[in-house]
């Protein structure tokens, strides 16, 4: 079982032998990948209706999200195996991973990439036009994301760009257009992921220098406390100004300064040489975004 899968999942427990390479390709017993493509949207979704005085985000919406984000998290963690096949064999944590372990052959994780995509563009139809053709642009950033870790220190920014596109489909899907909110959102989803994912990425930063990629964990060292503490207060400015440009409440600040707590103690507590701890860490990014969720779903209660 890979290091950093959770524990007595039910894919370990009671998957049919033939499923568990393919649900390991999708990291559905990594739950936490998911979450954090999800939160944007839902986030987006909740500030959409609080902007418009809906009493809550449309329930339909936040299902196709959740439907969604599995979908194309598990599609592009697949894709990103066929890529990184070669450098994943040789680092520790990852070199069990189905590919390089021969558990599936790069054909068979290619169909299975695009029965995933498939799923997402289903999901993806449902929705108006504008939402269909902007969710369709977040794909060129999907595609290239695998390289980046070659070719530049922060792949955590190209990360960012991907994972935070539903800040612009959450709001979209609800009013036809974009605007401030969502691109404040996008703004601030990005820092946030540049800070979760270098505490991710010091799992493997030795292995990584030792193979040649490049991460934010590497480039920072042993200043990542102070450079990620700088891009959570950036991501937090960020979503402040979309709350006051969506003309939202209380609620949603009070969420936010909530969440801002969760970010100190993240940084406060940080062992960059505990990998254990790292993934802790990272994994509770999930409770970061119901924190942050909550406080704009009162928000919409409030104003509805």
């Amino acid at each position: 079982m890979p290091a950093d899968a959770v524990r007595g999942h039910w894919v370990t427990r009671h998957a049919p032998d033939w499923l568990k390479p393919y649900a390991r390709l999708a990291r559905w017993d990594r739950p936490i990948g998911w979450w954090l493509l999800l939160w944007p949207c839902w986030w987006s979704a909740a500030l959409a209706a609080a902007h418009t005085g809906a009493p809550y985000p449309d329930p339909w919406h936040l299902l196709l999200f959740l439907i969604g984000a599995i979908a194309m998290r598990g599609a592009g963690c697949t894709y990103n195996d066929i890529i990184d096949r070669n450098i994943d064999a040789g680092v520790e944590r990852t070199k069990m991973r189905p590919i390089p372990s021969g558990a599936v052959t790069v054909k068979q994780a290619l169909a299975f990439a695009i029965l995933q995509s498939l799923i997402g563009l289903v999901v993806l139809l449902q929705f108006n036009l504008f939402t269909i053709i902007l969710g369709m642009c977040s794909l060129l950033v999907v595609a290239i994301y695998p390289f980046m870790k070659r070719v530049m220190s922060w792949p955590q920014l190209v990360l960012g760009f991907a994972f935070n596109w539903g800040a612009f489909v959450g709001w979209s899907a609800d009013l036809d257009r974009l605007g401030w909110p969502p691109l404040l959102l996008y703004l601030g989803g990005i820092a946030w992921t540049i800070g979760y994912d270098t505490i991710y990425a010091h799992q493997d930063r030795r292995d990584d220098a030792i193979i040649g990629v490049r991460s934010t964990a590497r480039l920072f060292d042993q200043h990542s406390h102070a450079g990620i503490t700088i891009f959570y207060a950036i991501a937090v400015i960020m979503w402040a100004a979309a709350f006051w440009f969506a003309g939202l409440h209380w609620p949603s600040y009070l969420g936010l300064a909530c969440a801002c707590g969760h970010m100190v103690w993240q940084v406060a507590t940080l062992d960059i040489d505990n990998g254990p701890w790292c993934l802790r860490l990272f994994r509770s990014n999930r409770d970061f975004g119901w924190i942050l969720f909550a406080g704009l779903v009162a928000d919409a209660m409030l104003a509805g």
